[in-house]
């Protein structure tokens, strides 16, 4: 007798953000009968995943053979990571393309709140999303508007305590994982610090903020985001290497390339929590270019209201873009966008950008955001317990409902004597 069954799927989640998210992601899929197992790589992660796991203690080096035996003796068929460019999940990912493996990696939304990303294979720089303009046209033509829907709740409260637990146990747990090694730069403790610092210095900040931008109300400025100069988006993504580099690219070219009437504000990032001070370094940087009354600093301000306001976005990265995009504002990407795409961003020099920045095109933009929404983003948060259960539905539709997240060869049966 001959009896026909497809292939069962078996989940393998890495390291995730941290908080339950892939704890409860993971006994959803449980819960419909595929296998799920987890490999945690500090104390971090096992607070995170309370459940059945593997704990890998031994040296980077060793993570390849440790790493493929794992997916050959679990018959792994899926493979869930946050992030695909930690060293350990840069690794991870290529030896499961070599077995032909699905992977799937969330990151923070392409477009925010409300979103994450999941794509399969790679995010960011990785992705790949076809970003040719008249391929996103085509794929737009029979998709549905980006749903307007109430914003999800979020607090950063919420985010912090995560953080907070997670990073705490990674470093009460270095005697159990003595050879791992965060893909943060900087030392967590000092981060700690930080913040505290941070926070003590919130108010004054804020009453800063606001002089600034009174001095900015009858000016024409452009609006240069900051961002975190450890994010792997600058490291890998750009061609800077770190945030400060990127600052003294672009205040290099406002010195020497933009109108005279015309003002730079650069926006700190929301969680920069480093003691490094970047009104002293744009300060000292735009003194010795000879633009000290043009080159204003502010940490807080709201980021869409700011770039609304705004003459146009200057970003490496950012998906800070996509705000001033969705208002008709100019942006330039300085490394590697998802949004980069000829006609919705400026593609010449940033030389250029200052004098003459082109505007997006509306109705392509529109059809970027069509595709994204459909292919790449899930709805969903992780800054509150209703955002994380809607996060988890559409994240368990996605990955068990879309083709493109599909097993290469799940939908073979095979024939059993």
């Amino acid at each position: 007798m001959k009896h026909i069954h497809r292939t069962r799927r078996s989940f393998l989640f890495l390291q995730g953000p941290p908080g339950p998210f892939f704890w409860q992601l993971g006994q959803k899929i449980a819960s419909h009968g595929s296998s799920v197992y987890r490999i945690n790589l500090n104390g971090g992660d096992t607070y995170d995943w309370p459940g059945e796991a593997t704990d890998y203690r031994g040296r980077a080096s060793s993570w390849p053979i440790f790493f493929n035996r794992f997916l050959r003796e679990h018959a792994i068929t899926d493979l869930v990571l946050y992030g695909d460019c930690r060293p350990l999940h840069l690794a991870a990912h290529q030896l499961a393309k070599l077995r032909g493996v699905a992977i799937h990696v969330f990151e923070e939304g392409y477009i925010r709140p409300d979103w994450m990303t999941l794509e399969p294979d790679g995010v960011n720089g990785h992705s790949t999303l076809n970003r040719d303009p008249a391929a996103l046209r085509e794929a737009a033509r029979t998709l549905p508007a980006v749903p307007d829907l109430p914003s999800i709740t979020a607090s950063f409260s919420r985010r912090a305590r995560d953080s907070y637990w997670y990073y705490h146990r990674v470093v009460t747990g270095r005697l159990r994982f003595p050879f791992y090694r965060s893909h943060r730069r900087g030392v967590i403790v000092l981060e700690g610090f930080g913040w505290m610092r941070k926070f003590a210095l919130a108010r004054l900040r804020s009453v800063q903020a606001g002089q600034t931008l009174s001095k900015l109300a009858d000016k024409s400025f452009y609006l240069f985001p900051l961002q975190l100069t450890g994010d792997y988006q600058i490291r890998e993504h750009s061609p800077f290497g770190t945030m400060y580099t990127a600052a003294d690219y672009v205040l290099d070219s406002f010195a020497h390339r933009a109108p005279a009437h015309t003002h730079l504000l650069v926006k700190e990032h929301p969680l920069d929590c480093g003691f490094h001070n970047w009104r002293r370094f744009l300060q000292s940087r735009a003194r010795a270019l000879g633009i000290e009354d043009r080159v204003h600093h502010i940490d807080g301000g709201e980021l869409a209201v700011l770039a609304r306001r705004a003459k146009g976005m200057v970003c490496v990265n950012s998906t800070s873009g996509t705000l001033a995009l969705t208002a008709g504002k100019p942006v330039i990407v300085l490394g590697e966008a998802i949004y980069d795409v000829p006609g919705i961003t400026h593609q010449g020099h940033l030389d250029e950008f200052w004098e003459a920045p082109a505007a997006p095109d509306m109705e392509l933009f529109d059809a970027f955001r069509r595709v994204l929404h459909q292919h790449c983003l899930v709805r969903g948060g992780l800054a509150s317990e209703s955002a994380t259960e809607t996060l988890i539905d559409n994240s368990f539709q996605r990955l068990m409902g879309d083709p493109q997240h599909a097993i290469p060869d799940f939908e073979k049966i095979s024939i059993i004597a």
